[in-house]
């Protein structure tokens, strides 16, 4: 067989592997809006008390929110004795809840990463209370079990061990689904996150992109939503927050 043969039936096989491994996605809504917790159309010049910054930069510009990421490396801290790691922007948003549906537009201009987070300050068993989210990128959607995965304490002082690597690729096999997609730079686009049990799903322009079913969607008190952009820029526009139930 002509390696060109065998690179192409290689790669049809890891795509099939790769397809196969990925929970289905629900084509109907897995919520059903009840009443609105929160909303924005980012215009004017004043704005909710319940934004806030977490990591910046994020700026109101043009009618919408913009995020760039500054923290691009890791760098020392003024002083000295400590280092600044490399982060995302972040802008939260005070608005506690169980289950819900948050949509908004989005649109890329140089960002590599649009996402929208739940997370519960009071909770110690992830790091920051990092719960779950929805990653947007140009080319894949992704939905991350954070409690029960990448941010788990537990899994985090396991991974420090060499001989615990095959333990903890198994335990966080099933905590995250990406999912392929096919977005453009400076388009606009309607993203919608439901989020109901321990279910969530992603909807870019009203079309299913993502699902993932994990236990730590499920987690009781999501006391924040967070925005993030990686690399620079990216816009939210729009936003609302409903609370919601299990569609029938």
């Amino acid at each position: 067989m002509k390696l060109s043969s065998f690179l192409t039936v290689a790669f049809l096989f890891n795509a099939t592997a790769f397809a196969a491994d990925l929970p289905r996605i629900p084509k109907k809504p897995i919520a059903e809006k009840k009443e609105v917790l929160f909303q924005d159309n980012m215009d004017g010049d004043t704005h909710d008390a319940k934004w806030h910054r977490v990591v910046d930069t994020f700026a109101f510009e043009g009618g919408a929110l913009k995020g760039t990421q500054t923290r691009v490396k890791d760098m020392p801290s003024k002083d000295g004795k400590s280092v600044i790691t490399a982060h995302a922007a972040v802008y939260g948003l005070e608005v506690p809840t169980k289950d819900s549906v948050v949509e908004c537009r989005i649109k890329f201009e140089g960002a590599t990463m649009i996402d929208v987070e739940f997370d519960d300050r009071k909770y110690t068993g992830s790091h920051y209370g990092h719960l779950c989210r929805a990653q947007v990128r140009l080319d894949k959607v992704t939905i991350m079990d954070e409690r029960e995965g990448s941010q788990n304490e537990v899994l985090k002082a396991m991974r420090n061990d060499p001989t615990k690597k095959a333990e903890v690729a198994k335990l966080m096999a099933d905590k995250s689904a990406t999912f392929p997609a096919k977005l453009k730079i400076g388009q606009w686009y309607n993203l919608a996150v439901e989020t109901v049990g321990d279910e969530m799903r992603v909807t870019i322009d009203g079309k299913a992109a993502a699902f993932l079913k994990s236990p730590g969607i499920g987690h009781a008190t999501k006391s924040k939503i967070e925005l993030g952009v990686a690399g620079q820029s990216g816009f939210f526009d729009d936003i609302k927050v409903w609370n919601a139930v299990a569609a029938k």
